[in-house]
């Protein structure tokens, strides 16, 4: 049951309990202002009667049902009269209510019987506006705590919303301030206040970060460049081929870090085009050199490797995307795979199926803070999965954002790590 329900639900039940307190207080106040109105009735016709009996000696039974020695009287009553005491009874009996009043007459007891039904068809009337004015506000009390807590769980899910915008990046959200002050009280102010405040202090060190982290690639590139002219004119040798790949390997970083600086500034702008997958996908491969042990989906079966050009390949379905993004992505991908997939002899697997394609490796797959929480960047999971800056599948995912396709990471049943990019179709809206 949703917050909403339960503070309605809530309130209707309090104020269901107060009608029936109030209810039944003013049935009982009723009752007891009938009854003394009834016994008092009942003894001033008592009253009436013995004084005609005194006067005319007998007594009519159709004077208030007045009788002497009445075989119906209730024993308690009798024996109350006979020991010389005046007294009165109420009978509540549900089909015919009846008071009676009695006392001594010599050696005899002198009663009268009066029915009560008015008063039970009162009592009765005045139950049923007391039920269908306690269901009124039962109802009215239900309405009113429906449209607060709706109130009260707009602002709420609302809130949660937006937690969820920034969780995806959306560092500029915030949660709408009310605009009186008055409004702006209450806990569920304070919860906008906290998680905007929480926001903006994310969205600083982020952006913080992310400039930290362009300002030092930038200053690496001048350097780097000159310690790569340098590596250069070195001697040939075995030193000086790992010179030339260390610094290679810093160039490639230092490219890689001011990519991610982009991204994550969203300053990088899709070339978007209408493209066939299959065919745009045999180009890269056959570019990046990954054509050997690749495998894609021919109209008819399976063809091991790229596009010969005889035409076996189908061109595959229609997507809109931007080549080169995707050829960035495609090629971090298989490098990812390559690198981390186990013994280099296994076959990574290249599948294209209607408009997203997938790179299979057969190592021991991603890990499961990986395909919980996605690629962290200078975090390359399980030490089984080799060595790594993690900025490949980082850089692959923000690249893929830019074009309007989707990567979804998991591991094959029978072992290994699965990554399929989903491109929109040729008539899919522009991202």
């Amino acid at each position: 049951m949703s917050l909403r329900w339960k503070i309605a639900v809530l309130l209707a039940s309090g104020c269901a309990l107060v009608a029936v307190t109030i209810g039944l207080l003013i049935h009982h106040a009723r009752m007891e202002q009938l009854s003394s109105s009834a016994r008092a009735g009942a003894v001033a016709q008592l009253v009436r009667v013995r004084q005609l009996y005194e006067l005319t000696g007998r007594v009519d039974p159709a004077d208030n049902g007045a009788a002497l020695d009445s075989p119906r009287l209730p024993a308690a009553l009798r024996a109350s009269a006979l020991s010389g005491r005046r007294n009165t009874y109420l009978d509540l009996d549900e089909r015919r209510p009846v008071v009676w009043a009695a006392r001594p007459v010599g050696s005899h007891v002198l009663s009268v019987r009066e029915p009560l039904d008015a008063e039970r068809d009162e009592v009765a009337a005045l139950d049923r506006e007391l039920v269908a004015s306690g269901a009124v506000v039962v109802g009215l009390a239900a309405l009113g705590g429906v449209g607060l807590a709706s109130r009260l769980s707009r602002d709420l899910r609302t809130a949660a919303a937006t937690a969820r915008r920034i969780s995806r990046g959306e560092l500029d959200a915030r949660i709408a301030m009310p605009s009186s002050p008055r409004a702006s009280g209450g806990e569920v102010a304070e919860l906008a206040s906290a998680v905007n405040t929480m926001a903006a202090s994310l969205q600083q060190r982020i952006e913080a970060e992310q400039r930290f982290t362009a300002d030092v690639a930038h200053e690496l590139r001048t350097p780097l460049t000159g310690l790569h002219t340098a590596a250069g004119l070195l001697p040939e040798g075995r030193p000086t081929e790992l010179v030339r790949d260390r610094v290679a390997a810093l160039c490639r970083l230092t490219e890689d870090l001011l990519e991610v600086a982009r991204l994550d500034a969203k300053a990088e702008r899709p070339d978007l085009d209408v493209h066939p997958l299959g065919l745009l996908t045999d180009g890269i491969l056959r570019r990046a050199g990954f054509a050997a042990g690749a495998t894609r989906p021919r109209a008819e079966g399976i063809h091991d490797g790229v596009d010969d050009g005889t035409g076996d390949n189908a061109p595959g379905e229609l997507v809109r995307t931007d080549a080169r993004r995707l050829e960035r992505v495609l090629v971090n991908l298989l490098a990812n795979a390559r690198r981390h997939g186990g013994d280099p002899v296994e076959v990574v697997e290249v599948t294209v199926t209607g408009t997203s394609l997938t790179v299979r490796d057969h190592g021991p797959g991603f890990p499961e803070h990986v395909l919980r929480d996605g690629p962290q960047r200078f975090v390359t999971g399980a030490a089984e999965r080799g060595q790594g800056t993690g900025l490949g599948l980082t850089i692959a995912l923000g690249q893929a954002r830019v074009i309007g396709a989707q990567i979804v990471l998991r591991n094959a049943d029978d072992g290994g790590a699965m990554a399929t990019v989903v491109l929109p179709g040729a008539h899919d809206e522009r991202p």
